[in-house]
């Protein structure tokens, strides 16, 4: 599951090659969204998913003479708690922690990053500064109750490196403005944040209904921004078809019910580990579908952040 996790989260970057020209940032983000609930929304409803629900104790209430009499004669409704009986509410809590985790994973992150290389960033910068997630994380992880060992410290200082090498001839800072980098930290947070919460407050769901839900959140919240800040033109061709279709289909729902079950069943450290191993992979296809340059330093750069991620994750037994 991991590395089908990695296969596909790393075609993010090509479609937004492909997407990118045909309709900018948030907007193609609001009909990714939009087009997610859209088919989701109807599979939930259809095979009757569980919606997350609590059990409660309501009061029943019965009539019963005013105490001290009443003045016209009326005889008020008095509150009696003849026992327990148990109904069946949504689980609110859940329901707008699942919201939060949706808006930070989707909405920010991928609006800033996609906002950001519209803006002028190269992707390299771009998947660098993101690259600090697995770290920023490990940083965090108490929060979860997720000790970090020192292997999986220099597991984690190792990919870095290795991203590092990877992306290094495709960082280039010349022309960037603080505004643009600025988005690029603002995404590292809120995946980092994302992940973190949702790993700490709704771990636990139905993948139909958290699909629905997160996304719901994060079209709720990207629609009005990119109606104040955008034209919201999209330029309908077979490219933008095939970018949205994989955004939604292969992305949106595939890698991200991937995640959320790594989340569920992995420490936040190893799940943010795999990151490391999205500009490798994303080397690789760009080199097989673009023809762009792989060199040798990116190749030792994807062995060095293979390496870290595999001692991030590796399982020690004991004899």
């Amino acid at each position: 599951m991991p590395w089908w996790f990695v296969l596909i989260w790393s075609t993010g970057f090509i479609v937004a090659k492909y997407g990118m020209p045909n309709a900018e940032p948030l907007t193609f983000l609001a009909w990714r969204f939009g087009c997610t609930l859209a088919v989701m929304l109807p599979i939930a409803l259809l095979t009757r998913s569980p919606w997350p629900k609590r059990a409660v104790d309501a009061t029943r209430v019965v009539a019963g003479p005013p105490a001290g009499g009443d003045l016209i004669g009326r005889r008020p409704l008095q509150a009696s708690r003849l026992g327990p009986t148990h109904a069946s509410h949504l689980d609110w809590p859940l329901l707008a922690h699942l919201a939060v985790s949706g808006i930070l994973i989707q909405a920010v992150y991928l609006g800033g990053v996609w906002a950001a290389i519209k803006q002028g960033a190269p992707a390299g910068l771009a998947a660098l500064i993101v690259g600090i997630q697995p770290l920023l994380t490990a940083l965090f992880a108490r929060v979860v109750g997720e000790p970090v060992s020192r292997r999986q410290w220099l597991g984690l200082l190792c990919g870095f490196v290795g991203v590092g090498l990877v992306v290094a001839n495709k960082v280039g800072v010349r022309g960037v403005g603080g505004g643009t980098v600025a988005l690029c930290v603002l995404s590292l947070v809120a995946i980092t944040a994302g992940t973190l919460y949702q790993k700490r407050f709704c771990a636990h769901f139905d993948l139909r209904v958290g699909t629905v839900v997160q996304f719901g959140a994060a079209f709720v919240v990207t629609l009005p921004a990119a109606w104040a800040l955008e034209t919201m033109q999209v330029r309908w061709n077979a490219e933008m078809i095939g970018a949205l279709a994989w955004s939604v289909l292969a992305l949106s729902i595939g890698a991200i019910s991937l995640l959320f079950l790594l989340i569920r069943h992995g420490a936040a450290t190893k799940v943010s580990s795999l990151m490391y191993l999205t500009p490798p992979t994303t080397a690789v296809m760009a080199w097989l579908l673009f023809g762009e340059t792989l060199s040798p330093v990116s190749a030792a750069g994807m062995v060095v952040a293979a390496l870290g991620v595999a001692l991030v994750i590796e399982r020690r037994t004991s004899s």
